[in-house]
């Protein structure tokens, strides 16, 4: 299964997120669950660094299937924006009965620097 977790700061604004594991949908290289996860997370990444100035650190591990994205500060409103778009397919994916027992998607509140 695939742990999403979306982190929040107290005013429920996204500061970051970590997935982790695999959806075990079908075997690898053929399983559209992780596939369609590791595109939304991915394309997120690769879109706030090219069209937001934001200060953010990414930590991924192949091995493990773990990414883990944290912002320095508050987000940008661009950033912002992005971070809505992956949750929302996250969300999409986690809330389809097709999918739905090979995503969990929490949200989690945690400290902002």
């Amino acid at each position: 299964m695939i742990h999403a977790a979306i982190y929040q700061n107290i005013k429920k604004e996204c500061v970051g997120f970590k997935l982790s594991g695999h959806a075990g949908y079908a075997e690898a290289g053929q399983d559209i669950v992780c596939a369609a996860a590791s595109v939304l997370v991915i394309n997120t990444v690769n879109a706030l660094e090219r069209y937001t100035d934001d200060d953010f650190s990414v930590s991924p591990e192949e091995e493990s299937g773990t990414i883990i994205c944290r912002f320095k500060k508050r987000p940008s409103r661009e950033a912002e924006l992005l971070l809505k778009t992956m949750i929302l397919g996250l969300s999409d994916m986690a809330d389809d009965e097709n999918y739905e027992e090979y995503i969990d998607l929490t949200f989690e509140e945690v400290q902002q620097p």
